[in-house]
């Protein structure tokens, strides 16, 4: 159901102690200036509680937002030039509002487009900032907790960094893992002139789609692709297969007929944290994460994608040594990305884009009165991209899906799609009653 939104009052929340002048310039990395300026969002949504009241609430997620940002000092700066922040602790916006529903009929069946009413910003209105939040209360005294962060400054990883070292402050935790600012001396920083990290972004009809798909119809897919190498023992994992079974159903449903003139392509994001040598710790912030790009062959297509997933486990094998070396050497894969981004303005590519959330903690911003009941995305302005998530209960996962107008039509009426998806992705109970949602 949708929902009005009336924003009651508008602030900015600042470091509750000044930044040092020796942190005050940030600098960005080779991967944070070619990310897209583009916000990465995500919802969480809290039933009333009878304890604390919404003003408490509030008052308390102010108050450990501003110590959050100390550490997170960035944050509340400005991007200057798409080469650094200014740590000036100017700091992020904050909006508070009020929602004419309450949030059981928001969440019981969620539509992607109405999420974004429950952030600040247009997701590609980013401008210099690096963060902004939105609180919204229902009228059933539940809350919702819009966070948004800027792609230019911070992956996934880093962003789940921020909004549970927000959640442990809240609860007063102790020994709360410091963040390392210091990718840029991994990843220094290029002349990137001529590169529009906004390629891919684009204003046409998108429609966001939530699929969702239980534990057992994930089985039903893993099994459908576990002798693709011919190895029963090598048997996909959720990500892989679903991805795979997605990307033979898209193609399927909106490529009638093979174009020798496209190139096919199927984008995982990766992170590098773990692939680097030494590995970093999960507490580096930043853009420390790729694309592995498989090219699935004509022949992958028509064996309904069973080659793709082989092709997709060589690509992220092949985010090695050697690969990052090049890396950050920053130039060779600078050339490519101008490449690539050529022939996307000129229509030769068909991409399909994965990310998954899946097994990041997700349902860990606890800020003193409980888990969410729900964490959500948004509607991207990025064609082709799908996002998993994991289901509340962990079992099942949500594929967020933009694609076209025209080309979800298609792919919605796919009948082989259609017989493993799942009920809607949000339980309408939750194990709360009605009235406290």
């Amino acid at each position: 159901m949708m929902a009005e939104i009336e924003v009651i009052c508008t602030d900015n929340i600042k470091p509750s102690s000044p930044t040092p002048d020796f942190l005050r310039k940030y600098q960005l990395s080779f991967l944070d200036q070619i990310a897209p300026p583009v916000f990465v969002p995500l919802v969480y949504f809290y039933p009333s509680d009878r304890k604390i009241t919404n003003v408490e609430r509030l008052n308390h997620l102010q108050k450990s937002l501003s110590k959050t940002l100390n550490r997170f000092y960035p944050l509340a700066g400005r991007v200057v030039d798409n080469l650094y922040v200014d740590c000036n602790d100017e700091g992020i916006p904050y909006v508070q509002a009020k929602a004419n529903r309450k949030l059981s009929e928001v969440i019981s069946d969620p539509i992607p487009g109405e999420m974004n009413k429950f952030l600040p910003y247009e997701l590609d209105d980013v401008k210099n900032l690096c963060s902004a939040v939105q609180i919204t209360q229902f009228s059933c005294g539940g809350l919702a907790v819009g966070l948004i962060i800027s792609h230019k400054i911070a992956d996934a990883f880093s962003y789940f960094l921020f909004a549970n070292s927000w959640a442990a402050m809240a609860r007063e935790e102790k020994d709360i893992p410091y963040p390392k600012f210091e990718s840029a001396a991994i990843f220094p920083p290029r002349d990137v002139a001529g590169f529009k990290p906004s390629t891919g972004i684009v204003k046409e009809d998108i429609v966001t789609k939530i699929f969702t798909f239980s534990s057992s119809k994930i089985s039903a897919i893993r099994d459908k692709y576990a002798d693709t190498n011919g190895d029963n023992s090598l048997r996909p994992t959720r990500i892989e297969a679903l991805s795979t079974y997605i990307w033979s159903r898209f193609i399927s449903s909106t490529q009638e007929k093979h174009n020798p003139n496209k190139i096919y392509t199927v984008l995982h994001a990766v992170n590098l944290r773990t692939r680097l040598d030494p590995p970093l710790s999960e507490y580096y912030f930043g853009n420390i994460s790729r694309l592995a790009i498989a090219i699935p062959s004509v022949e992958d297509r028509e064996k309904e994608g069973y080659g793709v997933l082989n092709k997709v486990r060589e690509a992220i094998h092949g985010i090695n040594g050697n690969y990052l070396a090049k890396l950050q050497e920053g130039d060779k894969h600078l050339k490519f990305l101008k490449e690539r981004a050529a022939q996307a303005n000129k229509g030769d590519l068909v991409t399909l884009n994965f990310t998954s959330l899946c097994r990041f903690p997700l349902y860990e911003a606890d800020f003193g009165w409980g888990r969410p009941v729900w964490v959500g995305s948004a509607s991207f302005t990025y064609k082709n991209l799908v996002t998993f998530m994991d289901n509340k209960s962990g079992d099942g996962i949500e594929a967020w899906i933009n694609l076209k107008k025209e080309d979800m039509v298609k792919f919605e009426a796919d009948m082989e799609l259609n017989a493993f998806l799942g009920s809607s992705p949000a339980d309408k109970t939750f194990g709360f009653q009605n009235s406290e949602l």
